[in-house]
């Protein structure tokens, strides 16, 4: 049995998500079966990141195992040639050690969340960013942003459906770039609560656009309490970028 590790990226917009699930294709469905054709092996994929509806991703991680030897090369060939036209390619693929895990082993996730900031409608990013046509005080948004960093209880960024057990994370790092009229806010922890990072973006966007002072998103995100959240940035701004090892 051979443990095969993957780097994936897709457009996450027509998928219900990483996860199988029953009303839709999943990006972990799309694979597996894949993998089932190249391999006639049944297969649960394990992806590092549970990415959500509508998210994309430049470097998700998964791995599997196969009891059939096939060289790297061929099965990256393989795969890209049977999940063509679906909108996920697979970018690279190692052989690694029986105990490695693509989810538990993950040190670091980032996420980038896109936001297109400008009057005219989009085109070429359509579903690829969040239009938003009032002009963002991004000096705002920042000193949020700082509030965010360290080890801090997100209950109010958490989904009423997350799982986790706990909602204490630590956030590493967060900034904010700007390029013309693309604004692009970056993530970076060892792992994120469900719908975090939009929870957190569109408390940031009540900043941006002068609905909230920096009092008063701080006293949403002290309160512990999802009712005092912002409504979340739509999924499709939202980028699984990166996993460090």
């Amino acid at each position: 049995m051979q443990r095969y590790k993957i780097k994936i990226e897709y457009d996450g917009t027509s998928f219900v998500g990483w996860q199988f699930q029953k009303n839709g294709l999943s990006i972990q469905e799309v694979l597996q079966k894949a993998i089932f054709n190249i391999s006639k092996e049944k297969i649960i994929i394990t992806g590092a990141g549970r990415t959500d509806s509508g998210v994309h991703a430049l470097g998700q991680v998964a791995h599997f195992d196969l009891k059939k030897k096939i060289k790297t090369k061929e099965i990256l060939l393989a795969l890209n040639q049977h999940i063509n036209n679906k909108l996920v390619t697979i970018l690279k693929i190692t052989k690694v050690n029986k105990k490695f895990h693509s989810r538990f082993d993950a040190k670091k996730r980032t996420y980038q969340y896109v936001i297109i900031n400008r009057l005219s409608p989009l085109t070429l990013q359509k579903n690829k960013a969040w239009h938003i046509k009032k002009k963002l005080d991004v000096s705002a948004m920042k000193k949020g942003t700082k509030l965010l960093i360290g080890t801090h209880d997100f209950s109010t960024f958490r989904s009423s459906s997350c799982g986790a057990k706990s909602p204490i994370k630590t956030m590493e790092k967060i900034s904010i770039k700007i390029n013309k009229d693309k604004i692009i806010l970056t993530f970076v922890s060892k792992s994120f609560l469900q719908q975090q990072v939009r929870s957190m973006v569109g408390c940031i966007k009540y900043l941006g656009n002068g609905k909230w002072n920096i009092k008063e998103f701080a006293k949403s995100f002290r309160s512990k309490n999802r009712l005092n959240c912002a409504p979340p940035a739509p999924a499709c701004g939202l980028y699984l970028t990166k996993i460090n090892y």
